[in-house]
């Protein structure tokens, strides 16, 4: 999967050839720093932007090929959270209208007749009084607005939910609520969750298996204890040494790995590994080819948790002490 968004600058290449699997009641993350095309591959997965190649299938079935009615009744089971819990609201609908609204372009799912009583309904699976169906957005709080929001994803019982860095924008004790009723609806419905956050912690809680992106490339992908306790990639071994470590001692013994230069532009990015520019470990070999996402030779057919899917052509297993 891949989109090209041209801007006056020029070709900006936002997500680059990446490819995962999401399983039925599981929780895939996706880490990574601002600007890395998390937020992009959601848009993409929801069909909001159109790739400018690759594939996004959904029970055997490419839905970027999908318009009309056909993407219609595929959208019923993708839903999304976003980010900002004060801007992904109308101010100018009641939270009955808000949570309802999707009953309007899928009527099937709730007769005109039995609506305000599935809002009600919806309000209290999130925690809300069914009784705050009038209110406005201004009239809550940030955790309580974000409460509605996942209120309006299950509004037509999807299958999958995209997350887009649904907490960033709370308190972290809001975040914790918050958290906390997503893996309990994920429990009830049987939902499936791509998680996309920058908090490392955050994603280690609620994923079962993470993926890390840097510059529109997947760098490495593998179960959370594969990914926090045996990264084999540069970057995210530099990600995980970046996470403060209350424990002193853990804190002492740790290596910190400090990344130089900055984060290249996405309209001119490098040749072969993009993160190469930034990379303790590169070489010729890093310039001249794009690694590929793959388990690593030296790992394959191990019984170790290092083989995992890895993009880099050096990749071995580091242990970064008390990452998280």
């Amino acid at each position: 999967m891949g989109i090209v968004i041209k801007r006056q600058v020029g070709a900006v290449k936002a997500v680059d050839g990446i490819s995962f699997d999401l399983y039925q009641g599981e929780t895939l993350g996706i880490v990574g720093e601002s600007g890395c095309g998390k937020s992009t591959v959601a848009k993409l997965l929801m069909s909001l932007e159109r790739a400018t190649s690759g594939e996004v299938f959904y029970k055997g079935q490419d839905i970027t090929k999908l318009s009309g009615k056909a993407l219609k009744a595929v959208r019923r089971n993708i839903q999304m959270i976003f980010q900002d819990p004060y801007t992904s609201l109308n101010p100018r609908m009641t939270v009955g209208d808000i949570i309802g609204e999707p009953f309007d372009i899928h009527p099937e799912v709730a007769p005109k007749g039995d609506r305000r009583r599935k809002v009600k309904e919806l309000l209290d699976v999130v925690g809300l009084n069914p009784e705050y169906i009038n209110r406005y957005p201004h009239q809550f709080s940030g955790g309580q607005r974000q409460r509605i929001g996942i209120a309006r994803g299950l509004a037509l019982n999807p299958e999958v939910i995209i997350c887009d860095e649904p907490v960033s924008a709370l308190d972290v004790s809001v975040q914790a609520q918050v958290i906390n009723l997503m893996e309990g609806l994920q429990d009830e419905f049987n939902l499936s969750y791509i998680f996309i956050a920058h908090d490392l912690s955050i994603v280690r809680h609620i994923s079962d298996r993470v993926g890390v992106m840097y510059l529109g490339k997947m760098a490495e992908i593998g179960t959370d204890e594969q990914i926090y306790e045996h990264p084999t990639h540069p970057y995210t071994q530099a990600l995980l040494s970046a996470v403060p470590v209350p424990d002193p001692e853990a804190r002492e013994h740790r290596e910190r790995i400090i990344l130089t230069g900055d984060v290249p532009s996405p309209a001119n990015p490098p040749s072969g590994c993009r993160f190469r520019t930034r990379c303790w470990k590169a070489q010729d070999k890093c310039a001249e080819e794009i690694p590929l996402l793959a388990i690593p030779e030296r790992f394959k057919g191990a019984d170790s948790p290092a083989a995992h899917e890895s993009a880099c052509h050096f990749a071995e297993e580091k242990d970064v002490v008390g990452a998280v």
